[in-house]
C-alpha cells in the first residue's frame, strides 16, 4: 500500500511538471512565427531541459558520471527558469484576459501583435535569466545570523556557550566540496564551542558525496565539543543507513532519538526525522520518552529537523530547539506557502521559556538558487544563569 502511495504521488508530481512545461512551451511557440526553424529548436530545447533533472537523478542511482552530473546541473537550473517563466506567463495571460474584456492594452501593442509578442518573449527571457543568475550568485555568500539568548538555568562550570548551527546543506551533485569549504571556513572563523546541524546534510543519493570525498571537508569543522547532527527527510530519501554510517565516519555525531550530557553542563537531544515511519515503518520515539531520565535543572538543547508541534518542546522543558527543513521557500514566492504551513518558517521565536530558531538553510535542494534570502549560518551566544 505504501509503494502504491509513493507511485501515485510521484506520478502526480510528474504529471503536474509535464503540464507546466507544456504550458510554457505553448506560450513560447505563440511568440515565434509559423514556419520559423526557431519553433523546432524551442520544442527540442524544452523537452531536453525538462527531462534533464529526472533523467540525471535516475542515472545517478546507477552510476555517478559526467553525464548524470551534467544532466542534474542543467535540470536544476531549468527548475528555477521554469518557475519564473511560469509566473510571468500567467501574469501576461491574466492581462490578456483583462484586455479582452476591458481593452487595457495601448494601441502600439494591439496594432502590431506579432512584434509585441516577440518583444514580450525577449523581456520574459531576460528577466528570468537575470533572476536565476543573481539567485545562483547569492548561494555562494552565506550570511551569519547572530543571536544572544538567555537560559535561566545553571550549566555546571559554563557561563555561556558559543553555538554555531547550520542546517539543510544538501551535499550532493550541485552542493559539493567547494560549497562546503566556504561554509567550513565561515563556521570555524566563529570559533564555536559546539557545531549543531539539524538535518539534511546529505541530498538524497550519497554516491556523489562518496565519489568526490566531500567527507574530507566535513572533517575540517573545528569545535571544542565537536559536531552533532540529526537526520532529515533527505537522509531517509537517499538511504538512511548509508548516510548515518558515512556521517559518523566523518566526525559528525548523530543523535538518533537519543540524548547526551555534554561536559556535565548541558544536554543535547536529537530526534529522528518525521519521515522515519514512511521509510522504515518504525515510529520515532516521543520526546517525553527520550528526555524521561534527563535532569531538567540543566539546560536542554533539542535538534529536530522539521519544525512541527513546537508546543511539545515547551511541554518537555526544552530550552532551545534548532530546526530547518523549510528553506523558507528558497524561491520566491514559495516563502508565502511555508509561512502558512509552519508556525515558524524562518527565524527566532520564544514560546514559554523555550527559544526556537528555524534556519532557512546553508545549502538548498533542487536549483542551486535562492531568491528569498541568503543561505545562513547561525551563531548563538547562549548565556546561563
Amino acid at each position: 500500500m505504501k509503494n502504491f502511495g509513493f507511485i501515485f504521488f510521484f506520478s502526480l508530481v510528474l504529471l503536474i511538471y509535464a503540464a507546466i512545461n507544456y504550458y510554457i512551451l505553448r506560450r513560447g511557440l505563440a511568440a515565434i512565427p509559423a514556419g520559423s526553424s526557431l519553433r523546432t529548436i524551442l520544442v527540442v530545447s524544452v523537452i531536453v531541459l525538462a527531462s534533464a533533472f529526472v533523467a540525471g537523478r535516475f542515472l545517478e542511482r546507477v552510476s555517478v558520471n559526467i553525464l548524470s552530473t551534467t544532466l542534474i546541473w542543467i535540470g536544476s537550473f531549468w527548475l528555477a527558469f521554469m518557475v519564473y517563466f511560469l509566473l510571468q506567463i500567467v501574469l501576461i495571460d491574466l492581462l490578456r484576459v483583462l484586455n479582452h474584456w476591458f481593452g487595457i492594452f495601448p494601441a502600439f501593442i494591439t496594432n502590431n501583435p506579432v512584434r509585441a509578442r516577440e518583444i514580450t518573449a525577449i523581456v520574459v527571457l531576460s528577466i528570468t535569466t537575470l533572476i536565476v543568475a543573481v539567485g545562483h550568485i547569492n548561494t555562494w555568500f552565506p550570511a551569519v545570523r547572530n543571536l544572544e539568548l538567555k537560559v535561566d538555568k545553571p550549566a555546571g562550570k559554563l557561563k555561556e556557550l558559543n553555538i554555531v548551527a547550520l542546517s539543510d546543506i544538501h551535499l550532493g551533485t550541485t552542493i559539493e566540496k567547494r560549497h562546503l569549504s566556504v561554509l567550513v571556513k565561515k563556521v570555524n572563523a566563529l570559533k564555536p564551542d559546539i557545531i549543531l546541524i539539524p538535518g539534511d546534510i546529505i541530498d538524497e543519493d550519497i554516491a556523489p558525496v562518496i565519489n568526490n570525498n566531500v567527507g574530507g571537508i566535513l572533517k575540517e569543522f573545528k569545535a571544542k565539543y565537536g559536531v552533532y547532527a540529526v537526520t532529515g527527510n533527505h537522509e531517509y530519501i537517499g538511504g538512511v543507513g548509508k548516510a548515518k554510517k558515512y556521517l559518523n565516519e566523518h566526525n559528525v555525531k548523530l543523535l538518533n532519538d537519543t540524548v547526551v550530557l555534554v561536559d556535565s553542563s548541558f544536554y543535547l537531544v536529537g530526534r529522528e526525522d518525521l519521515t522515519m515511519k514512511q521509510f522504515t515503518r518504525k515510529s520515532r520515539k516521543e520526546l517525553s520518552e527520550i528526555v524521561e531520565d534527563v535532569d531538567k535543572s540543566l539546560p536542554i538543547i533539542l535538534l529536530d529537523h522539521q519544525p512541527f508541534k513546537l508546543n511539545v518542546a515547551v511541554e518537555n522543558g526544552v530550552d532551545l530547539q534548532l530546526s530547518g527543513h523549510t528553506h523558507h521557500g528558497q524561491l520566491w514566492p514559495f516563502n508565502y506557502i511555508t509561512d502558512m504551513v509552519y508556525e515558524v518558517s524562518w527565524g527566532y521565536k520564544l514560546l514559554g521559556n523555550t527559544h526556537f530558531y528555524v534556519s532557512s538553510g546553508a545549502g538548498g535542494w533542487g536549483p542551486p538558487i535562492r531568491t528569498v534570502n541568503r543561505p545562513e549560518i547561525i551563531s548563538i551566544r547562549l548565556l546561563f544563569n
